[in-house]
This record gives C-alpha cells, structure tokens and sequence, in this order.
C-alpha cells in the first residue's frame, strides 16, 4: 500500500515539473508569438470598412392587406340592446407572417467568421492564464515569517493571471449574447416587417458586433503583452522568491 502511495506521490511530482517546463517556454516563447499573431488580425480587422458588415436579412415587407371591399377598416358602428350604436375600434388586419418567403433567414455571415476567428484565440488566452496561475501556485514556497517580498510578488502576478482569465471568459459570453439578442430582432422583424427601425436595429447590432470584436482582440493582445512582461521582469523572483535578492516588482 504504502509503495503504491509513493508512486502516485511519484507521478504527481513528475507532472508538476513537467508543467512548471511547459509553462515557462509559454511565458518566454509562446507569449510574444501570440501578441504578434493577434495583432496581425487586428490590423486586417480594423482595415476593413465598418460598412461591410451589413448583410441582408432576407425577410420582405409584404403588400398591405385590406379586408373585402378594398378599403383599410377604421371605425365600425356597433349596434347596442337598447337600439344605440356607439364607435368600437375595428379589428386590427396586419400582415402576419406565416413562413419566411424567402427561406431561412440566416446569421451575418461577416461577423460569423470574424467570431470564428477570434473564438479559438480567446480559449488559448483562458487556457493559458490559468496556466500561469496554476504554475506560479506550484513555485509558492512553504509559509514562513520574514522575507516574503518575492512571495508578494508571485501573488500579484497570480492575481493578474486570474483576472486575465476571468476576462476571457466575458468575451466568450459576449459572443452567445450577440447572436441571442440578433435573433430576437430578427423575430420582430418578422412578426412586425412594417417597422423600419427593427430592420436598422440589426444593422446597428451589426456594427457594435465587429466593433467590440476589434476592442476584445485588442485587450488580448494588450493582455498576453503584459503577461510576458511583468513575469519576464520578475522572472527570478518567482522562481525564487526567497533567493536574498531585493529587486522589486516592476
């Protein structure tokens, strides 16, 4: 049993030093690639105009309908049990729709490939944050009095990890809600073609879309940049943080 215990103690400890490797060629080799390749995208995103976005929504304001007779109903005059009439509003016509006579009203084909794009990259940037929260977590060392400067520092940086990650996963919810709150336009555009400000609705839908789209891959970038530069500058503090040394955070 006990010879079972230390193997597993064994493997739990090899995994950990393999992490903390894997981890820190992240930090100082993965980390500058990942600004470079967000920032590429970002340029082409931003070099695009904002009036491409717009796509057709494919929903066709029907002809008016009017009731036999060829005139729209507005008043009609109701006759009472004593013999008096009085006014009564008419019973609204409105133009239902029953199918889409165009077919299926499909997503923004723009933006669906943009979010597509910058999906894969907000997952990575998750995953990686909790990685270094996860690996600065490993080189903590035991809790002592005294010289616990470099502890501090391995702290702040984790809490900076932390947020990171909890960040990315916002930009994921802003993604679901984007295409959440465009299908209920797209509802009322159908239930109600008439309304043209519905249909612009989803135009100004649209360009939020791609503009917050630019603003997340740019605090990607910003991130993974600040990631590698505080952990870079404070590289021998939090790997040794009890080492003498007293160089400071940056």
């Amino acid at each position: 049993m006990a010879s079972k215990d230390n193997e597993k103690a064994k493997k739990v400890a090899e995994f950990i030093e393999n992490f903390k490797k894997q981890t820190e060629v992240l930090v100082t080799d993965v980390f500058p690639q990942k600004v470079l390749d967000i920032e590429d995208i970002y340029q082409k995103m931003i070099a695009e105009k904002l009036s491409d976005v717009h796509a057709d929504i494919n929903i066709p304001v029907p002809e008016p309908f009017y009731p036999e007779g060829g005139e729209p109903a507005t008043k009609k005059r109701k006759v009472g049990a004593n013999g008096s009439d009085s006014a009564s509003a008419a019973v609204p016509t409105g133009t239902p729709v029953l199918v889409f006579p165009g077919g299926q009203v499909r997503t923004n084909s723009y933006i669906h490939k943009w979010a597509e794009d910058v999906k894969p990259l907000i997952m990575d940037l998750m995953e990686h944050a909790n990685m270094v929260k996860m690996w600065i977590s490993f080189l903590i060392p035991k809790i002592e009095d005294g010289n616990n400067f470099g502890v501090s520092i391995q702290e702040d940086t984790m809490a900076e990890a932390r947020q990171v990650e909890t960040e990315s996963a916002t930009y994921l919810d802003q993604l679901s809600r984007y295409y959440i709150s465009r299908a209920k336009i797209i509802t009322k555009i159908a239930k109600y073609p008439h309304v043209e400000d519905y249909r612009q609705s989803i135009r100004e839908l649209d360009e939020k879309q791609i503009v917050c789209l630019r603003l997340t891959l740019c605090e990607m970038r910003n991130q993974y940049a600040s990631l590698h530069d505080i952990i870079h500058k404070n590289m021998d503090k939090i790997k040794k943080p009890r080492s003498g040394n007293s160089e400071n955070l940056y």
